[in-house]
């Protein structure tokens, strides 16, 4: 498979240190248990191994609500909800226990890093629409929709301003409380079923699951605050540019295409494909928002320019053109075409991407037990520079620039 990073990409890179600022509230609680655990874990398993376990656990426990749950408004058995619970639990333990083992197995790399955005990324998604499922918010399709997406964004947003600032910023309410929070729900759904989450408060006359929602959307304001702060105050790089010397505000245009394309759709669709297929519809485009997510992770890491085309928008494309010619294919058949054409997307990127980056820095993404001989770069190189000076004589022969 062709490369996605060039020779001047993977040597910075490899030079990337990961920052963070700030702690939240429980994870100086969670710290002595995450600690104990870690202990337990063979070193020969590699921290890349222990995050995809995590994740791995995440979806299949969150796939069997939407198989219970496929419009958001149905009531699973308890079961269902308690699984899901404790597979976010474990996500959570083994997603802070993988940089632990990185360190204690001396095998910490920007490839750990990476690898643990991204999955972070597609667990977003898989999350917040099973705790959609969780509360029955396919009952009221506008909220549910409203909350993924603040989700997606948010997550974007986290990463933009490290686009910017160079450092990732935690508030004091940040993803673990949000994880425990969510387990809560999922626990309270399987203890006294979905119907609880429509009691209504007295006085208020509100159902249980706004103020759910409400509730979250707080807590968004806030962490959105802190993300446009770092934001709008200017960049690392020249003249408050970002790490790569680019506008500060460009990755707008990225996610905001992502999510206008999925409202739009929406809207459009003379099947009703969002309301009859919600979990299906959002896990689309969720995967298509992580892929761009992705490249902006690799954006910051390599101090690279995000360029806007990307085939992560071939498989909305399909949507919304089918719907512009009025629809002669399917909705309900081209939206399985499209998830899977966006899921190939993200595994054929990442993978390729990886695999980069093993080879650059001689190692292996699953195994830490051994090493490989990274790739003569010079003569990598060689290839680059032919491969340009190629396409300087073709532009100069077309009269191009």
């Amino acid at each position: 498979m062709a490369g996605i990073l060039d020779i001047a990409q993977l040597k910075r890179l490899s030079e990337h240190k990961y920052s963070s600022h700030g702690t939240s509230i429980t994870e100086p609680v969670m710290q002595p248990f995450w600690r104990w655990l870690v202990e337990k874990i063979p070193e020969t398993i590699a921290p890349n191994t222990i995050t995809s376990m995590g994740l791995l656990i995440n979806i299949l426990t969150s796939t069997i609500v939407y198989m219970y749950c496929p419009t958001a408004t149905e009531e699973a058995p308890s079961w269902v909800y308690i699984q899901v619970a404790l597979g976010l639990f474990a996500y959570q333990t083994l997603d802070a226990i993988d940089g632990k083992q990185a360190r204690r197995t001396h095998t910490s790399s920007p490839l750990g890093e990476l690898f643990d955005h991204g999955c972070d990324s597609v667990s977003t998604v898989y999350v917040g629409i099973a705790t959609g499922c969780a509360l029955q918010l396919g009952f009221h399709p506008g909220w549910l929709m409203y909350m993924i997406s603040v989700g997606v964004f948010l997550f974007y947003t986290a990463h933009w301003q490290a686009y910017v600032s160079g450092e990732l910023k935690f508030g004091k309410l940040d993803v673990t409380e949000a994880q425990f929070l969510i387990i809560f729900i999922y626990l309270l759904s399987g203890i006294f079923g979905p119907l609880f989450w429509a009691t209504r408060i007295p006085v208020l006359g509100l159902e249980l699951k706004h103020v759910a929602v409400l509730g979250s959307s707080m807590a968004a304001v806030m962490s959105g605050f802190m993300h446009f702060s770092a934001i709008l105050s200017g960049g690392i790089g020249k003249n408050g540019s970002t790490v790569a010397g680019t506008s500060t505000i460009a990755p707008v245009i990225h996610i905001g295409v992502v999510l206008l394309l999925q409202i739009m759709i929406m809207a459009k669709s003379p099947s009703h494909l969002y309301e009859n297929n919600t979990c299906l519809y959002l896990l689309f485009f969720g995967i298509v928002a992580s892929k761009v997510t992705n490249k902006l992770v690799v954006a910051h890491m390599t101090k690279s320019e995000m360029y806007f085309l990307d085939t992560a928008l071939i498989a909305p494309g399909l949507l919304f053109f089918n719907q512009y010619f009025d629809t002669p294919v399917s909705e309900y058949y081209l939206l399985w075409v499209a998830l899977i054409l966006a899921s190939f997307d993200i595994l054929r990127y990442s993978t390729i991407v990886c695999t980069q980056i093993c080879d650059h820095l001689g190692i292996y993404c699953f195994d830490i037990t051994k090493t490989k001989t990274p790739k003569d770069t010079d003569e990598v190189k060689k290839v680059v520079t032919r491969s340009q000076t190629a396409n300087a004589k073709h532009r100069s022969s077309t009269g191009t620039s």
